[in-house]
């Protein structure tokens, strides 16, 4: 490894994120631990399938491939198994060929606690309390949803989607307008603080350092015009003018920007994402994590005042 583990990008993975563990699973909701731990054991050479993250993860550690001598992004397996039942996840892992090394198991406790110790600035997991304990911590957490699971082996892009409100900024400007569901309020609010950066939300790290991946690939471009660039971001808010200028003024503050960012103004987002076709989307409202398909690989953020608010309104346009 050329740099620390403090000097990378790393996301962290549970096991049921990165793989499909509908079967196990449902061996330890009906007959227990013990039970778990012996078909683990029986089926220690059966590979797993391909979890909702697997794509986004396999590309992700791509990077290192192309930028062997940085090698800037570092993958974590934090995992609520023991080390015994871990094995065949690392099993997986290994056949699938993803370069993943260092492993946290706990043992039936949230591993939420260490996402500090490795640096991590995304922790995915498809444990709804793992992911709210942590972002209760102020660590970076979604919850990966179930989904249809695409992986193009021709396709090497890295795509990825945001939401703006209570994902990449604070939800300063989301608890104006849930104060009276009054879009003018909200867009009054906008206005005034034009010039004010947002605080960040609790995916501001991971969007900041990917944009330093985009600014590494740009040093490969200069070097080889040939380089094939893996990464792609983007924006895709419910904001519309007027109030995207503040979206602008708090990217630019960060000294970040996205490559596509879409204002929508109340559209539904999966019209976006059909198109764009991102490897994981991210967003802090249920309601905007759906697709017609099924096939958008879809990550909530239950930050803020969206997921304080029983049955609040949609964002403003």
């Amino acid at each position: 490894m050329a740099y620390p583990i403090e000097h990378k990008l790393v996301v962290g993975i549970a096991s049921s994120a990165l793989f499909d563990l509908t079967e196990s699973h449902q061996v330890y909701v009906e007959s227990g631990a013990e039970a778990y731990r012996q078909y683990q054991e029986r089926h220690l050479d059966v590979v797993l399938g391909k979890g909702v993250a697997f794509p986004f993860i396999r590309r992700f550690l791509s990077i290192n491939a192309h930028h062997p001598q940085a090698s800037p992004v570092e993958v974590v397996l934090l995992s609520r198994n023991s080390p015994e039942t871990g094995l065949r996840v690392m099993n997986s892992i290994a056949h699938y060929g993803l370069d993943i090394s260092r492993a946290c198991f706990v043992t039936g406790k949230s591993p939420y606690t260490y996402l500090p110790a490795f640096n991590t600035s995304l922790f995915l997991t498809a444990n709804e309390q793992d992911v709210r304990m942590a972002l209760d911590a102020h660590y970076p957490a979604g919850l990966v949803l179930p989904g249809l699971t695409e992986d193009d082996d021709a396709d090497g892009e890295l795509r990825v989607a945001f939401d703006f409100d209570g994902v990449i900024a604070d939800d300063e400007s989301e608890t104006v307008f849930k104060r009276n569901n009054d879009v003018a309020e909200f867009h009054a609010h906008e206005r005034e603080r034009v010039a004010v950066p947002h605080q960040p939300g609790p995916l501001a790290d991971l969007f900041q350092k990917l944009s330093a991946m985009q600014r590494l690939e740009d040093q490969a471009v200069a070097a080889d015009p040939g380089y094939q660039r893996i990464l792609r971001i983007a924006i895709v808010t419910a904001r519309s003018a007027p109030a995207h200028e503040r979206v602008v003024t708090t990217l630019k503050s960060w000294g970040v920007s996205a490559d596509e960012t879409f204002f929508l103004g109340g559209m539904e987002k999966a019209r976006i994402l059909s198109i764009f076709k991102p490897h994981l989307f991210f967003d802090d409202q249920l309601s905007h994590l759906k697709s017609p398909a099924g096939n958008i690989p879809m990550v909530h953020i239950p930050f803020g005042i969206a997921n304080l608010v029983a049955g609040s309104a949609p964002k403003p346009g």
